[in-house]
């Protein structure tokens, strides 16, 4: 990850709110409050099963959720923001190669030694400046995830926003929901159809490292 510009941390929570505040009827899945994760453990930093952004991303994220309710859709958040002490977390895991106890379901074909190379595994991480989410479409008529090709956090090409190689239905639903985060102010990470940023974050250079619950 480019380290071009000078970054700061911080532990000020005051630019932040809570999801589910702001957000009517989205649906929380947070992964790193639990053991259904890369790792297979809670995640440091993870105090509470909570999803936290900027105020610009949450106000930005409700507009998007506006739309798709008209379609009998709304969001499940895997992740929002990220405690830096979580992405360190991250990083001594991915050092440690024998721990490798979720590589069936997470990564069956990538050797864990490639994860930092691969860009899988960063030392910094967009969701720790606050205004990026990892999230899906949920019908709310049928009760289930829309059909995305690949599972949330799932290390492989599969998961690039831009694969091909999926069904129509599966290559719309991707297409829904990169359309409705687009129009609504968010930008695609191209390894991941899940995760978004706020193409105008508030705080592009300063990371943050309070825990992760009720404010």
């Amino acid at each position: 990850m480019e380290e071009s510009r000078k970054t700061r941390l911080s532990y000020d929570s005051s630019g932040f709110v809570s999801v589910t505040d702001i957000v009517p009827g989205v649906i929380l899945d947070i992964r790193y409050y639990s053991t259904d994760n890369f790792i297979g453990e809670r995640i440091d930093g993870y105090d509470e099963p909570i999803a936290l952004l900027t105020k610009e991303a949450a106000l930005a994220l409700k507009n998007a959720s506006e739309e798709i309710k008209k379609r009998g859709l709304c969001f499940r958040i895997y992740d929002a923001y990220r405690p830096q002490t979580a992405v360190d977390h991250f990083v001594r895991w991915a050092e440690d190669l024998n721990d490798i106890r979720m590589k069936e379901t997470f990564y069956p074909d990538v050797p864990k030694k490639d994860l930092f190379t691969l860009g899988f595994i960063a030392e910094r991480s967009g969701h720790s400046r606050g205004s990026t989410v990892d999230l899906t479409l949920y019908d709310t008529i049928n009760k289930k995830d829309l059909d995305m090709g690949a599972a949330f956090d799932y290390f492989g090409e599969i998961s690039h926003s831009d694969y091909a190689n999926l069904s129509p239905e599966q290559l719309n639903n991707r297409s829904c929901l990169q359309g409705v985060m687009v129009r609504h102010g968010f930008t695609p990470l191209r390894e991941e159809w899940w995760h978004y940023t706020l193409r105008d974050e508030p705080y592009p250079q300063t990371y943050f490292s309070f825990p992760n619950k009720h404010l």
